[in-house]
């Protein structure tokens, strides 16, 4: 990570917005925004509350090392200070650039944007608790039923390339928004193949789609009850048996970046109330997904 990401490019990003760095007469001189940005991505990689993180800092000098900290520093960044950076992130939506910034690495490196998409949604649960002030839960997540299951939360729509699951497009929704309603934010434009599960059936009649992509074709799986009602109609039945198999095979691709997310990372839960902080750290943890996944080839390269 410290060879690969572009952490000058994302410094002068964040530059015009952040403290200055002498000292002045308001008190003690802010932080480097490059040590800031390496320890912000550190929470994202860990899965770090801002404490933990502060505690982290002080017992382990591997994170020091990393976050640019000299060993005879007489102060660390305490957990205020953490917090002070993720909002100044959040009040600048930050998140997009440094998305964009490493997606635009990738493509450059030929990585990305080729002539196939795919795409996919997963859920993202939500606090379900109601021990607040107004008795309620979070007003901008919802529930929705997946097989015979409830879930409460938010959902995250990704559009991957489809040759490699690097994700160029991010969208979040509340859980009980449909997959398929989201669709024509995840295309580039330049594909011409897009994949998708059986939830993305009928995409190719949707007006925006007709609108804005009249020359892409759609190979959405069919569902599986149909697929298994196909199969036993002789030869004819398994060639599209077969040929269902190959798109599924390719559609999996899109399930990698969600393992990275929920497993490498431990994102299984939202962490922040409203929809807008939870979309921004979304936004983070796939533009570094996207530098997880890429990461031997971008060594190879650098």
């Amino acid at each position: 990570m410290n060879t690969i990401i572009p952490w000058k490019t994302l410094v002068e990003i964040i530059k015009p917005h952040a403290p200055r760095s002498e000292p002045s007469k308001k008190g003690r001189p802010a932080f480097p925004i490059e040590t800031m940005l390496r320890i912000h991505f550190m929470q994202q990689w860990f899965g770090f509350s801002d404490a933990m993180m502060e505690e982290n800092l002080h017992d382990f000098d591997l994170y020091r090392q990393f976050a640019q900290l000299d060993a005879g520093m007489t102060r660390l960044p305490d957990e205020s200070t953490i917090l002070r950076f993720r909002h100044l992130l959040e009040k600048h939506q930050l998140a997009h650039s440094i998305f964009e910034t490493i997606k635009d690495k990738l493509i450059e490196k030929n990585l990305i944007l080729r002539e196939g998409t795919v795409i996919d949604a997963t859920l993202i649960a939500g606090p379900s608790s109601t021990k607040n002030a107004h008795k309620t839960r979070d007003p901008q997540m919802h529930s929705t039923k997946k097989g015979n299951n409830y879930y409460y939360g938010i959902k995250a729509h990704i559009g991957s390339d489809a040759h490699s699951p690097l994700v160029h497009s991010v969208q979040t929704t509340p859980a009980n928004a449909h997959d398929i309603t989201q669709a024509h934010h995840l295309l580039h434009g330049k594909e011409k193949t897009v994949l998708g599960d059986s939830g993305y059936t009928g995409i190719e009649k949707r007006p925006e789609i007709q609108e804005k992509f009249p020359e892409t074709q759609f190979m959405i799986c069919m569902r599986p009850g149909k697929r298994r009602e196909i199969k036993t109609k002789g030869k004819w039945g398994e060639l599209i048996h077969e040929a269902e198999k190959i798109k599924a095979k390719i559609r999996a691709k899109v399930e990698f970046p969600f393992r990275v997310l929920k497993c490498q990372f431990g994102y299984r839960k939202t962490r922040y109330k409203g929809l807008l902080k939870n979309t921004l750290q979304i936004i983070t943890l796939f533009a570094l997904s996207n530098v997880f996944i890429a990461r031997k080839t971008l060594l190879a390269m650098a």
